[in-house]
C-alpha cells in the first residue's frame, strides 16, 4: 500500500514553488500526497526564519502532525533547516533536518522511514551549496508561483537569507521559457515569478555571471509566450528596478501594473545601517517613474520598524515618507535579532514595546494607503482573475492592478480573467464587483 505524505510550507511564495516540487517528486515516487491535518506516514515541514515566530511555528507544527499520526516520520527542510540544523534535530519527534543542498533529494532520504530516537541532519557549508534546482506550484488552477533564481550575494545587517540559501543564482532564459510553455498546458492563468533576489537574474547555477541574460530580457521573452494570460513580479530590489523594466511593464501584453519594491526604511541613516544599496531618493524616484507611465498601477513596499539605533525622528522619517508615496500597501515586519547577523551588536536596541507600537502605527497607515487606492478605482472596471474557491457564496478576484474583489458565484467564470465593475468597499476592504460583458 503507498505510504502518504504531506507537506506544510512556512513563508515565502518562493517556498511554496518548492513544496509543490518535492510533492511533485514525491507522488512520482509512489507516495500518496495527504492533508496535512489528517493522518499520514510522513510529514514535511518546509521552513521560513525570517523572523523569530518562524522559528516557534516549525515546532507548533511538528507537535501537530505527531499529534495526528504519532509513529509519523518527520522531515524538516527550509531556511531554519539550514540555519539552524542541530537545534530542530533536537526537537521531539524530528527524524530527518535536510539542509539548502540536501532538500532537494528529500526521496532518497525517504528510502527507510523508521521513526528514529533522535533526529539526523543532512546538511552542508552554505558556501558549498550550488546549483539551481527548478520549482514552480502546482494545485492552485489559477496562479502559479515560477522560481526563476535563488541566493542572494548582498550583505544587509538584518539578513539571514545569504546564509540559509546560499549565492545569487539562476536559470537561464531557456530554462525558465520552457516551465512557462510547461506551465501553460495547465489550467493556470497567472505566473508569479519569484525568486530571492529577482531582479539579480542571470547568475549561473555556480553563483557566478556565466551570461549576458537579465531580467529584462527574460521578461521581454515571456511576454511572447501564448497561454499564459498574466505574469507578476513577486519582489524585486529598488537599485536593480531600472527605467527598461518599468517601461516595457508599462507596455506589455502579460504583465500586470504591479510592483512589490522592498524598502525597509524611509530614513538614509537607517538604509546605512542596514547595509542596503539606495537611498530613499533613488527609492522615491523608482515610485515616481512607475505613477508617472502606470497612474493605475500598485506599489507593495516591505518595510521593518525597531531597527537597532531607529530612533523616534527616524521612525517619523520613515513615516512621513511612506505617507507621501503614492504606494498602495504595506508589508511591515518588527525587527527581530538574528544570529550571525551585524545588527545585534549595533547600538541603540528599541524596546519590544516601541517595536510594536511602531509596526501598528503603520500597519493602519497600510490600510488607509489601501483604502485610498481602491477608492481610485471604484465605478471603473478592471480585468479580474476569478478564483475557484467559493467563500460565503461569492468567488474572489483579482484585478490587474492587485485589487481585491468579489462577485456572486457563477461557476463558469471560474478561473477566468473577467471585465468587472469595482462597485463599493466592504468593511472587510474586499470590494463588490458586477461582472460586465462576460469575456471569451
Amino acid at each position: 500500500m503507498a505510504k502518504s505524505i504531506s507537506f506544510y510550507t512556512l513563508g515565502c511564495k518562493l517556498n511554496f514553488s518548492e513544496s509543490s516540487a518535492l510533492s511533485q517528486k514525491a507522488e512520482e515516487a509512489g507516495f500518496t500526497i495527504g492533508n496535512f491535518n489528517e493522518p499520514n506516514d510522513v510529514y514535511v515541514i518546509n521552513t521560513c526564519s525570517v523572523t523569530d515566530q518562524a522559528d516557534k511555528k516549525c515546532r507548533q507544527f511538528v507537535r501537530r502532525a505527531l499529534r495526528k499520526n504519532p509513529k509519523a516520520y518527520i522531515v524538516v527542510v527550509g531556511c531554519y533547516a539550514q540555519l539552524k540544523p542541530k537545534e530542530i534535530a533536537e526537537i521531539p519527534g524530528v527524524d530527518a533536518v535536510l539542509g539548502a543542498s540536501e532538500k532537494f533529494n528529500l526521496i532518497a532520504h525517504l528510502q527507510d522511514i523508521t521513526k528514529n530516537e533522535k533526529g539526523s541532519v543532512h546538511a552542508c557549508e552554505i558556501e558549498d551549496v550550488t546549483g539551481f534546482n527548478e520549482a514552480f506550484s502546482y494545485g492552485d488552477r489559477t496562479r502559479t508561483f515560477l522560481k526563476v533564481q535563488d541566493g542572494c550575494d548582498y550583505t544587509c545587517s538584518f539578513c539571514t537569507i545569504p546564509l540559509a540559501r546560499g549565492k545569487s543564482r539562476s536559470a537561464n532564459v531557456q530554462q525558465v521559457v520552457e516551465q512557462v510553455k510547461e506551465i501553460a498546458q495547465t489550467d493556470a492563468k497567472e505566473i508569479v515569478l519569484t525568486g530571492v533576489n529577482l531582479g539579480d537574474f542571470g547568475k549561473g547555477p555556480d553563483g557566478n555571471k556565466k551570461s549576458d541574460e537579465s531580467f529584462y530580457e527574460l521578461i521581454q521573452e515571456l511576454d511572447n509566450i501564448e497561454g499564459i494570460d498574466r505574469f507578476r513580479i513577486s519582489s524585486i530590489e529598488p537599485n536593480l528596478l531600472s527605467d527598461e523594466i518599468i517601461e516595457f511593464v508599462a507596455q506589455s501584453k502579460r504583465f500586470v501594473p504591479h510592483f512589490h519594491i522592498p524598502l525597509q526604511s524611509g530614513s538614509n541613516a537607517i538604509l546605512g545601517k542596514m547595509r542596503r544599496r539606495y537611498q530613499r531618493e533613488l527609492y522615491a524616484s523608482r515610485v515616481s517613474k512607475i505613477k508617472e507611465l502606470m497612474p493605475h498601477c500598485a506599489i507593495g513596499v516591505d518595510v521593518i520598524v525597531g531597527f537597532p539605533g531607529e530612533t523616534d525622528e527616524h521612525f517619523k522619517e520613515t513615516y512621513r515618507f511612506l505617507n507621501e508615496l503614492p504606494i498602495t500597501y504595506l508589508h511591515v515586519f518588527t525587527y527581530s535579532e538574528r544570529d550571525n547577523t551585524l545588527a545585534p551588536d549595533m547600538e541603540g536596541e528599541v524596546s519590544p514595546h516601541i517595536r510594536n507600537e511602531r509596526n501598528k502605527m503603520l500597519r493602519i497607515l497600510s490600510d488607509k494607503k489601501q483604502r485610498a487606492f481602491t477608492n481610485e478605482f471604484i465605478g471603473t472596471n478592471r480585468p479580474a482573475l476569478i478564483e475557484t474557491e467559493e467563500r460565503d457564496g461569492y468567488f474572489q478576484a483579482y484585478t490587474d492592478n492587485y485589487i481585491r474583489v468579489q462577485i456572486p458565484i457563477q461557476t463558469e467564470l471560474a478561473n477566468t480573467i473577467q471585465p468587472i465593475q469595482l462597485q463599493a468597499i466592504t468593511a472587510e476592504g474586499i470590494v463588490d464587483g458586477q461582472l460586465q460583458a462576460v469575456a471569451h
